[in-house]
């Protein structure tokens, strides 16, 4: 019985001692803590980029828009120039980033990654028969429909005077806090940005045939 006693009065101890409960409970929510932490961190520098990479954007954007534009590099092509003062303008907060920009251009604002214009539809069913006449903005002779995810809907390049120039920029970078060590996440951040701007009127614009085939 004194043994028995004995053991009950030392678990009773044990139960009550208290001594480390809060490093063991610390341990307990540090980790949970330490990611809503990087988390939060991690969205809060996303958006940051978001913001630098769009204005960037729409600042070289509104350059290009000119006649001769100067965006003060050295790429041959308009879209090289477009690219590497985006990468100018962004490097500062996107370190050991990739950008791939892609730029295209359109009669105008509703033509945007949208189906070339039906100006006839004889059979009135809202699509594009053979025998129809639309507007090839892209001069290829066929009819470009958006719901096609192999059509050619635009033309590339910036275009020419008073054309609507549609800019996406994508932006690859390694994450700048290791959240993906604790989460399902990617290891890099992908940052995109668009955006739609007329070119300058400096000359008349060109307009687009219409074709019937």
């Amino acid at each position: 019985m004194k043994l028995l006693h004995q053991m009950r009065a030392t678990l009773a101890r044990c139960i009550s001692n208290q001594a480390g409960s809060a490093a063991v409970e610390f341990a307990l929510v540090a980790t949970p803590l330490l990611i809503l932490i990087l988390g939060s961190f991690d969205l809060g520098y996303q958006a940051y980029l978001r913001s630098v990479v769009q204005g960037a954007l729409n600042d070289v954007a509104r350059t290009a828009s000119m006649e001769a534009p100067d965006l003060s590099c050295t790429e041959v092509t308009l879209v090289g120039q477009v690219q590497c003062a985006i990468k100018r303008r962004s490097d500062v907060v996107a370190r050991d980033a990739t950008y791939n920009v892609t730029v295209s251009n359109y009669f105008d604002f509703n033509g945007v990654n949208r189906s070339e214009k039906l100006v006839t539809d004889y059979n009135n069913n809202g699509h594009y028969d053979l025998g129809d006449c639309f507007v090839d903005l892209n001069v290829n002779g066929e009819y470009d429909s958006e719901s096609d995810p192999d059509a050619e809907l635009g033309r590339d390049g910036v275009g020419s005077a008073d054309d609507v120039a549609y800019y996406e920029v994508e932006v690859n970078l390694p994450r700048l806090f290791p959240i993906h060590q604790f989460l399902p996440v990617s290891p890099t951040y992908q940052i995109r940005g668009q955006t739609a701007l007329r070119n300058q009127p400096y000359a008349r614009q060109v307009i687009p045939p219409t074709v019937c085939v």
